[in-house]
């Protein structure tokens, strides 16, 4: 179906396009007009899957499992319309911004590396050969590398050169892991994996691909305790980025290793012969309370919403954990919730970061004095999208977090619970105290040194009226993630 393939072909070729021109503003309106053309075929894309089943598309003529294949089913779709979102919110920020942070860089060169990154992470959600993943894994990676070191503060390359070495090593440890699944199988296609590791999967090799292809994965995904480079690689990168990041990489990440799991390995393997669940349901907790408590000292407010996110990263893969189809929604739904007020809060903090001329320094909470004055619609999405983080009811995070409560106290996680709800307690008290200097005194306060543009502002308004609407009109979400997890756990018949 061409429309699978268009929604990588067309940022894939805009990124030459930007390189050719050489001019900032045709670079601009390419990305936007490429963000939004992959937003409304994503959309398109998941009406067709949800009415008609999953769509495939097959490359250079040959018939799968020989061949390269593009695949969507209704877990897919849901992730392609949820990246394909921020991607497009993100994208029209970006170009219309100033973009400050960039100093002297060339703008051309950033919206290039900025569709070769969307270009992957669209690849990545729809391929369904292992090694493709590989290769639009890398693809994203080798962007992301660039778009950070764009950052205006010189610890931009630092956090930028730490990325490479330990998104290095995970790609290693996933390309080892696929090529003992091919040694094992002969195939690389993921649902012809699924039918040929049944007869092998009690051998030594298979088990050692499936910590190799884990640990490759996790490490991308951030997930506890592989999640050093994300702190730095998200506070020191432009907001724009920034919010692309936490929105879309370790999503896909998380989602990958969720088609591996559920798609490739059957669960009864790694669940019944090996401890995964276990060791999942340990990380996920210890990752939760360990992301929420250092947030609560940060006083660089980019980096708190960085911890922030190792926190919930750990609520993903606690629901995981379950292997549920309650357990799997909850994460599923929490994906779309944490990657609209996150996007949204550094989006908002790269609007204050403009507006203050915080630019080749780092910003802090009592540069934030006072901002509601100054900037009140700004303020406000930060405290709308800081609610949303908390779980505040009315909000998206309080409908996928109620969810992933329900799904441990389901499956007797009674101490998960309790962890989940507390951590969110923790939540309270940093995001309290980034509203409350946004909205604290500031006679001493400088005037703004910029203004940000209405249509800036506008974009960051959107995100955070999607999360309360998913918040007040639950049922679309709820069922859809609902539907997708069914359908997911139906691949190998378990997991309800």
């Amino acid at each position: 179906m061409n429309a699978l393939a268009l929604q990588v072909v067309v940022p894939l070729l805009s990124a030459p396009l930007c390189l050719l021109v050489r001019s900032a503003g045709f670079a601009r309106l390419l990305a936007a007009a490429s963000g939004l053309f992959g937003l409304g075929n994503a959309i398109w894309l998941l009406v067709a899957v949800r009415d008609g089943g999953p769509l495939r598309h097959a490359y250079g003529g040959f018939v799968p499992p020989i061949g390269i294949e593009h695949r969507l089913d209704l877990t897919g779709a849901y992730m392609l319309v949820v990246i394909a979102t921020i991607v497009a919110a993100t994208t029209a920020w970006a170009a219309i911004t100033r973009l400050d942070e960039l100093g002297r860089s060339r703008r051309d060169l950033f919206f290039a590396a900025w569709q070769m990154c969307v270009a992957g992470l669209y690849g990545m959600t729809l391929t369904a050969d292992v090694f493709n993943v590989f290769v639009f894994l890398e693809i994203a990676s080798l962007s992301t590398y660039v778009l950070i070191a764009h950052g205006s503060e010189r610890r931009a390359l630092v956090a930028s050169f730490r990325y490479l070495l330990m998104g290095t090593v995970g790609a290693t440890f996933l390309l080892i892991g696929i090529g003992l699944l091919y040694a094992m199988t002969g195939t690389l296609n993921m649902h012809d994996l699924a039918v040929r590791l049944q007869g092998t999967s009690h051998t030594s090799s298979v088990r050692t691909a499936l910590a190799f292809v884990s640990v490759g994965l996790w490490l991308k995904a951030a997930i506890f305790p592989l999640h050093l480079w994300l702190p730095s690689a998200y506070a020191c990168a432009p907001a724009a980025v920034s919010a692309l990041l936490a929105g879309t990489a370790t999503k896909v990440a998380f989602y990958l290793w969720l088609r591996f799991f559920f798609t490739a390995f059957a669960p009864t393997f790694a669940l019944d012969d090996l401890p995964v669940a276990k060791l999942l349901l340990a990380l996920g907790l210890v990752g939760a309370v360990a992301g929420s408590l250092i947030a609560v000292f940060q006083d660089e407010p980019k980096r708190m919403l960085a911890w922030s996110s190792i926190a919930q990263i750990g609520y993903l893969i606690a629901g995981l954990s379950l292997a549920t189809a309650a357990g799997v929604a909850a994460s599923l739904s929490h994906i779309a919730s944490h990657a609209l007020v996150k996007s949204a809060l550094f989006l908002a903090l790269g609007g204050a970061i403009a507006a203050l001329g915080a630019n080749g320094r780092p910003l802090r909470l009592h540069d934030l004095r006072g901002l509601s004055r100054r900037m009140p619609l700004t303020a406000a999405a930060i405290l709308v999208a800081g609610l949303g983080l908390i779980g505040v009811p009315l909000t998206s995070g309080f409908v996928s977090k109620w969810l992933l409560v329900d799904a441990l106290l389901a499956a007797d996680q009674w101490f998960a619970a309790v962890v989940v709800l507390g951590t969110s307690l923790l939540a309270v008290v940093y995001v309290g105290r980034l509203v409350g200097a946004v909205f604290g005194s500031a006679d001493d306060a400088p005037p703004p040194a910029a203004r940000v543009g209405l249509g800036a502002a506008a974009v960051v308004v959107v995100l955070c009226l999607l999360s309360i609407a998913l918040g007040i009109f639950t049922s679309f979400n709820v069922d859809l993630a609902a539907q997708a997890a069914d359908e997911l756990l139906g691949v190998t018949g378990s997991g309800k």
